[in-house]
């Protein structure tokens, strides 16, 4: 297998077992994702451009040696090459996304963060619409329009001071970041995931590199790091890239929508972190939207698919 999960339609064809195998690991990327908060509430360093250089620095690494296991090293150069400026694009917007959400649970809760990423799916096929005129059917667009309730919901805490509005906006940064990159694959069906993503944590990287006051962490920390960069970023990657190409699109986001619904779950059995009433509210809605907008998708697996991919996942 040395394709990445990029195409919905023109999958290969795949025996019972193989698709079987790719449920499998599609599912175990969205447990791995889901450990993400859990994992940063035990780390200590005060400073997140810090833990944003330690954990981008474990995940390039561990990509890095997944490419390079999978495809070789010509293969792996290979992948970087052909990936182009929309593999760039894809891996600035990974390197935002990621880079903002250890800082956004900083400042709010995990629930506020992992809830509102649930709807990347769906604002980003606003912005195709707004971007490229794909149609959008009308079921899509009450889903959309509840998306769009559902973030008020949550952010209307940030405007009467019950959180800081700095963690409702860069949660908001990550879901827009997500949705750009998801739609830049919809256009360019030859971007690959792993690559275009391992630039992104490299690019994160760097600039925290730039920004961090120290790098120096405790052992403790630096245990958590590693788990945080190379088992939940880049395991978790590595299970989704090379389970997903095995399974339908639409199978392969609904198992994602694991991550949305465990993550709250193990901040809250591990942290007691609690999520407010309104961040309830608003995600529920969201969540609602998010399994409408699935459904749909398969309605129209047996309709004829244009190439395309419905996107890449919001890993945490």
């Amino acid at each position: 297998m040395t394709d990445d999960a990029t195409q919905s339609s023109g999958r290969p064809h795949v025996s019972r077992r193989e698709e079987q195998l790719g449920f499998l690991l599609v599912f175990l990327s969205a447990l791995f994702w889901s450990f993400g908060g859990a994992i940063a509430r035990f780390i200590e360093t005060p400073d997140t451009w810090a833990v944003v250089f330690w954990r981008s620095f474990w995940a390039t690494i561990f990509l890095v040696g997944f490419m390079l296991m999978r495809d070789g090293a010509r293969g792996t150069l290979r992948l970087f090459r052909d990936m182009g400026v929309p593999g760039i694009a894809v891996g600035v917007c990974f390197a935002i996304a990621s880079s903002c959400f250890v800082i956004a649970i900083a400042h709010t809760t995990v629930a506020n963060v992992v809830l509102m990423q649930a709807g990347v799916p769906l604002i980003a096929a606003l912005m195709a619409f707004i971007f490229f005129r794909e149609r959008v059917s009308p079921a899509t667009w009450v889903a959309i329009g509840a998306v769009i309730c559902g973030v008020a919901i949550m952010v209307s805490e940030s405007f009467d001071g019950t959180v800081s509005p700095v963690g409702d906006s860069l949660a908001l940064l990550i879901a827009f970041a997500f949705s750009t990159a998801t739609v830049i694959t919809r256009r360019y069906s030859h971007v690959r995931m792993t690559p275009a993503t391992c630039l992104g944590t490299l690019i994160a990287c760097v600039f925290a590199f730039t920004q961090a006051s120290a790098l120096a962490v405790s052992g403790h920390d630096m245990a958590w790091l590693f788990a945080f960069g190379a088992l939940n970023l880049g395991l978790g990657l590595a299970f989704f890239a090379t389970g997903a190409r095995l399974i339908p699109a639409a199978f392969a986001a609904l198992l994602g929508t694991f991550e949305t619904l465990l993550g709250p779950v193990w901040v809250w059995l591990v942290h007691g972190e609690v999520p407010s009433a309104r961040t309830l509210i608003g995600g529920a809605v969201i969540f609602a939207a998010l399994l409408v907008h699935i459904g749909l998708q398969f309605r129209r697996m047996a309709a004829p698919a244009r190439p395309g991919v419905t996107g890449i996942p919001a890993p945490n």
